[in-house]
């Protein structure tokens, strides 16, 4: 079967409230699309386009309040609204469950107008109850609703399989090239008011217990009291969002040595500045933070959780979730062993070389597109 080219044809792409990886993905694919000819539209939060830029990149922007978390009355004016801006698409892609929900409601109630594909960036968040219930009913209903199912790791499209998708793949999110550092190591330490040789630690993301801060700061704790470590190295957490104020009073209260920066736009001044980057995630796919990590060059120690351990394989060094002390103990050895902290550099350097870049993502997904459009409109059913 011949694949079909994009010229004119309507491709959507849609996704929910985003401050970073999925925002950030579909800027990416944005150029390939417009350069493949396709008439390019994206649906999404009005934010959204105002951070990321989609109509900028030559995409046709349509404002869809897609929020984070389900909630019935704005939900249902989602739907309203992207069923109103499908009309004539040939393919739908969402991003994320929640955009997939949106999409895949919308596109029932208007006919089933193109294919669905659906991008599963995350797992559903831990918890029990009513909530976690609702979440899973959404989830199987979603991916069964898509004509495929796109993982960004391996555990993802396990899942996705399990609840009974049709056509699962497994397709990595890949990070955005890392800008050169602007200044210099000694520049960005003596911002931080850094003397001397303290050790420098390094986190990215967002303020939400996802993230695992709750465990850093415990992690803190413990290391501090380490006599291995003397003076103390300072923890920098770069990222806004939901446990701002908690996180705060925790390293007031306990007088942590952490700096919350806030969101910054310098992540790569702060991890060549750093000498070590820690990523204390509950659940990950692809992390953007460890992708920019390794690429850089800077330590990494990570919980071993989700898409991350096949991500990383032995670049990195690799914790149980949750666990405070495991966590404190690999920040130690890696502090304390330059031999150790130099060789995690180098295999992080090499093992990220071998990852897809932006280019060959968006050119994946090019090519489904237009094997979906060559498939016969009964299987887009």
């Amino acid at each position: 079967m011949a694949e079909q080219p994009l010229l004119d044809r309507r491709v959507t792409e849609v996704l929910a409230t985003s401050t970073g990886g999925v925002g950030t993905h579909v800027r990416s694919l944005v150029p390939a699309l417009v350069a493949a000819g396709a008439r390019t539209q994206v649906c999404g939060p009005r934010a959204t386009d105002e951070l990321f830029g989609f109509s900028a990149r030559g995409a046709d922007f349509d404002a869809v309040e897609i929020s984070a978390g389900l909630d019935p009355i704005s939900d249902a004016r989602a739907v309203a609204a992207l069923r109103r801006a499908l009309a004539g698409t040939e393919i739908v892609h969402a991003h994320g469950l929640r955009a997939g929900l949106v999409a895949a409601t919308a596109r029932r109630l208007a006919g089933g107008p193109g294919a669905l594909v659906l991008t599963l960036h995350n797992a559903l968040p831990d918890g029990g109850g009513l909530r976690r219930r609702v979440l899973e009913r959404a989830e199987r209903a979603t991916v069964r609703a898509a004509d495929v199912v796109l993982a960004a790791s391996s555990d993802l499209a396990d899942n996705a399989r399990a609840l009974g998708a049709r056509d699962v793949r497994l397709a990595p999110v890949s990070a955005p090239p890392l800008p050169p550092a602007s200044r210099t190591r000694d520049e960005v330490r003596e911002e931080l008011g850094l003397v001397d040789d303290r050790a420098l630690v390094v986190a990215v993301g967002r303020l939400h217990p996802q993230k695992g801060y709750d465990v850093l700061l415990d992690a803190v704790a413990r290391w501090s009291a380490d006599q291995r470590l003397r003076p103390a190295p300072l923890v920098v957490v770069a990222g806004d969002g939901p446990l701002q104020d908690e996180l705060a009073a925790r390293v007031r209260d306990d007088a942590l040595p952490v700096r919350l920066l806030g969101r910054r736009a310098d992540v790569a001044d702060l991890l060549a500045a750093a000498d070590l980057c820690v990523l204390p995630s509950r659940w990950e796919a692809r992390s953007l933070t460890a992708q920019e990590a390794l690429r850089s060059g800077t330590p990494l120690v990570a919980t071993r959780t989700g898409g991350l351990p096949e991500l990383l394989g032995d670049a990195a060094e690799l914790v149980p979730v949750g666990d405070a002390a495991a966590l404190a103990e690999a920040v130690v050895r890696v502090l304390c062993d330059s031999a150790l902290a130099a060789d995690l550099a180098v295999r992080g350097r090499a093992q990220a070389a071998g990852w897809p870049d932006e280019e060959a993502t968006a050119a994946q997904l090019v090519a489904l597109y237009r094997e979906l459009l060559a498939a016969p409109p009964r299987s887009r059913s």
